[in-house]
């Protein structure tokens, strides 16, 4: 059994090794979600919160692995996460008991024993981080409940005398809880101390006026009235009141929703979820599953409204409406004529009874406040597409944000509502519907609907349908059912200000976008920028899942699209963003490499990263903003712009290995060099080794052959150089070592004279390094050597990695074994400081034969099963798998 509730340790005869802490979290954070998907960005943000480092995908990949290995757990790689399967939990054993204990009273106390058992200390022990802190203070709260649930099964038997000492305890640790006191005073009663209950009563009533304000609530002045009159009072309402709506017929997933409404079930306090979201996101659904999976729980009743506050008819239902439906239905016959009046009568005559209230579709906090219950009794699930902060910080109420379904959930979604026996017979059509409709509950129910309707017709045309109709597919001519009209009403209720930065970002290049590219989008001042995209949030037409990032569902953008045309300020603010996308570009890639002549200038107001961390850390956030601005330069004829911003990935493309993306941004540069012919050689160069480092020769060949024909035919000394430079590098790729060596040569002999000491210094490395593959092991350590000392002379962090990488593959080969494994350390730390993750992965392998030729082999299999995962990491599959066959060979 894996175990969470203490330590986290794997098994039962002794605890296994489960790595650093951080790998340790990594186990846990599968762990309490076991048997669902974790995405990535998930885990990521439990392990590492805020502070990922740059290789923090790399990173939990390893953790995987090695957990795999050494724990014996079953992790299994899903689309866009981990799950971990096969394990049991004791997380999920304890929570399995306490559900069990709630449907059978009979057995609670006996069964919430068994649970309590499980907890061998603090939850999570030993794990630190703002998730694991998190998360054990929940876990603790959930272990606390258990406790007072236990006391509570004990005390229905008469067994407060054996409870005596174990609930005056809990009254110590916990002095205001008021479900603690009220089984202190009924602990007392049934030892025969009614006078103590009493006297316990005043002191809590007292202490709880005095530091909070506040009088008892309902349920703890119901017990002090039992002790008074010395007999039991019971209030149950003549009729159960059982409002709920039907449950959907088909609900899947959700699971961590659904959790977090059940840990609101039995606190002894009012519980309010606020469950908020865009239209058609499945927020009723999910209200509804959770209301009839609990409805046993609220003995009293329940109570549902629709407060109608997005509709067609576009005006919120009052709440003086609601509270008089309510009263109705509650049997009040002469109802006072003031609304107040009629707020504080519901409230009263809901006080002391256990009810579940839904409040569905809510405008706003405003149009909730007056159905909230004044007792400490019920239960009231709230849903809307306004995320409700009244509600959360002026009544305490719980968030329960509610996105798209994960890809395997809205599959299954999909697979329930059409059957199993058609999705079977076409898996590919289904993957189209479910990736089409992006998660969207409503999207994926009238896709579904379309599919019964038409019993005859394959789910390919209904995809096909669904791709050359877009957004229109979804609209069947029912308001209610209706996707575009679901979103418009949300569009509706827009500030004209927010309605025109909706339009615009639906417009922006990427699929998200940060706050500065958002304000040169608007052109407006950062706080009235920030200002609009809030609002846009809190009507959960945009969301913000990182800080500062924010994200439009694509249905969402299509449909503002749809309603928007281009103009010519449209233009004038796409060029404005586009812009911000090329001149912070340059900015970061002169950080990542200060000797590389910056394309274009960026503008004074532009920030500049203080560091490669920093930089890297820009363009790995904003990589896919920068391509989308790319895209949408090329098309839309901005050639020069598009241009610029292929050079100015450069840097990062090599950086990260992005080898086969970086080729495709080059033929991009190329298309656009027709209408900027001042940067063909400099074009034809770098595709070139893009070709080159993806092992096409020939290609490789003929656009370095182009790109030193015009620099021999412009006099151009400075490409000359980088394309000899260049050449040498895909001779060498070919395995042509005397070629490779030779333009090499050639490269350092024409920066002779020129006064560019690192351009000299990477010759120099070059011709080192194709000497060493030639045997020349003294001439090759010599020009290396050299090399290093004007690395460090002109701080270039790039070139001492690259260069100290070279001598450990020169001392290598001369047999100096140990000090090729120092050199390729030094090489990694430095690599590991640049982000530099593409020499990374052939450095572990190189470092792996050194410790074999020491006789190391748990070294060398560790150094290349790093090697093999960041290849796999960087689609250089012909790499991975020879060095999996040395593994093989290894044993």
């Amino acid at each position: 059994m894996l175990r969470l509730l203490g330590e986290v340790v794997v098994g039962e005869g002794g605890p296994r090794e489960l790595g650093s802490p951080r790998q340790r979290c990594v186990l846990a954070a599968l762990a309490v979600d076991a048997g669902r998907v974790v995405t990535v960005e998930r885990l990521m943000q439990r392990v590492w919160g805020d502070d990922a480092p740059v290789r923090a995908r790399e990173t939990l990949y390893s953790y995987v692995s090695r957990l795999r290995r050494t724990c014996g757990v079953t992790i299994d790689r899903r689309s866009g996460g981990y799950t971990l399967t096969a394990q049991a939990v004791d997380l999920h054993v304890f929570r399995d008991l306490c559900a069990e204990a709630r449907q059978h009273q009979d057995k609670a106390a006996e069964l919430l024993t068994e649970a309590l058992q499980l907890w061998r200390g603090e939850a999570l022990t030993g794990l630190d981080g703002e998730w694991a802190g998190a998360e054990r203070g929940r876990l603790a709260r959930e272990h606390l409940t258990a406790r007072l649930d236990l006391v509570e099964a004990r005390l229905r038997w008469e067994e407060g005398g054996e409870l005596l000492e174990e609930v005056a305890a809990l009254a110590e640790e916990h002095p205001l809880d008021e479900r603690v006191a009220g089984q202190l005073l009924r602990a007392l009663a049934q030892s025969g101390r009614r006078a103590d209950a009493l006297e316990h009563y005043r002191l809590f009533r007292a202490r709880l006026i005095d530091e909070l304000g506040v009088e008892p609530g309902a349920a703890l002045r119901e017990e002090h009235q039992r002790l008074l009159a010395d007999s039991p009072v019971t209030t149950r309402p003549a009729v159960v009141l059982k409002q709920l709506p039907a449950a959907p017929a088909l609900f899947v997933g959700r699971e961590d929703e659904l959790s977090r409404l059940g840990d609101a079930e039995f606190s002894g306090t009012l519980v309010i979820s606020a469950i908020a979201g865009a239209g058609g996101i499945g927020k009723t659904w999910l209200a509804l599953h959770w209301a009839h999976r609990h409805a046993a729980q609220f003995p009293d009743g329940q109570l549902f409204v629709d407060l109608r506050g997005f509709a067609p008819e576009g005006r919120p239902m009052d709440p003086a409406t609601a509270v008089r439906g309510f009263l109705d239905a509650l049997g009040v016959e002469k109802m006072p004529s003031d609304p107040h009046a009629q707020a504080a009568l519901f409230r009263s005559l809901v006080a002391d009874r256990r009810m579940l209230l839904v409040l569905d579709n809510a405008a706003g906090s405003a149009q909730v406040a007056p159905l909230l219950p004044g007792g400490g009794s019920c239960t009231v699930v709230v849903t809307s597409r306004d995320r409700l902060p009244g509600l959360i910080t002026g009544h305490n109420a719980r968030h329960v944000p509610l996105d798209v379904l994960p890809g395997v959930e809205a599959r299954a979604l999909l697979t329930h509502r059409i059957g199993a026996e058609r999705c079977g017979a076409e898996p590919e059509a289904v993957d189209r519907l479910t990736a089409l409709c992006g998660g969207f509950p409503l999207a994926l129910a009238i896709i579904a609907a379309h599919a019964h309707t038409r019993p005859n017709t394959r789910l390919a045309d209904l995809a096909d349908d669904l791709h050359d109709l877009g957004l229109s597919a979804f609209d069947d001519g029912d308001p209610a059912t209706s996707l575009p009209a679901v979103l418009s009403w949300s569009v509706h209720a827009l500030t004209p200000r927010q309605a025109e930065a909706f339009r615009l970002l639906a417009l922006a290049p990427g699929e998200d976008i940060g706050l500065e590219a958002a304000v040169s989008l608007t052109g407006w001042a950062r706080a009235d920028t920030r200002l609009a995209l809030r609002g846009l949030e809190q009507a959960s037409l945009l969301s913000q899942y990182a800080h500062g990032r924010y994200r439009m569902h694509d249905l969402v953008r299509n449909h503002a699209a749809s309603t928007s045309d281009r103009s010519p300020e449209t233009d004038e603010a796409l060029r404005r963003v586009v812009d911000f996308y090329l001149y912070s570009s340059v900015s970061a890639d002169k950080v990542l490499n200060p000797p590389r002549e910056p394309v274009v200038p960026a503008p004074v107001d532009v920030h500049i990263p203080k560091d490669t961390a920093e930089a890297m850390a820009w363009f790995d956030a904003e990589h896919g903003c920068v391509l989308a601005a790319l895209h949408m330069a090329a098309e839309t004829g901005w050639h020069r712009t598009a241009w610029n911003l292929v050079w100015a990935l450069e840097t990062y493309h090599r950086r990260r290995g992005l080898l086969r993306l970086r080729l495709e941004v080059w033929q991009i540069a190329l298309a656009a060099v027709e209408h900027v012919p001042d940067h063909a050689v400099l074009t034809h160069r770098l595709l070139g080794r893009a070709y080159a480092d993806l092992g096409w020769h020939e290609k490789a060949d003929d656009h370095l052959r182009q790109a030193f024909d015009l620099a021999v035919r412009d006099d151009d000394r400075t490409n000359q150089i980088h394309i000899h430079r260049t050449r040498a590098a895909a001779r060498a790729a070919r395995g042509d070592m005397h070629a490779a060596y030779a333009h090499a040569a050639e490269a350092l002999r024409l920066c002779e004279g020129l006064g560019k000491p690192v351009w000299q210094a990477r010759a120099l490395n070059a011709v080192g390094w194709y000497a060493a593959h030639l045997g020349h092991h003294a001439e090759a350590y010599e020009r290396c050597a050299a090399a290093l000392e004007l690395f460090e002379r002109n701080e270039d962090p790039e070139g001492v990695a690259t260069t100290l990488d070279s001598l450990g593959f020169i001392t290598y080969g001369r047999g100096d074994h140990d000090q090729a494994v120092a050199h390729y350390e030094a090489a990694l730390a430095r690599y590991d400081e640049l982000g530099f993750v593409s020499d990374m992965a052939d450095t572990y392998d190189r470092l792996g034969h050194a410790h074999l030729a020491l006789g190391r082999p748990n070294r060398t299999r560790a150094a290349w099963q790093l090697a093999v995962e960041l290849y796999t990491a960087q689609q250089r599959d012909e790499d991975a798998e020879r060095v999996r066959w040395q593994l093989i060979e290894l044993g």
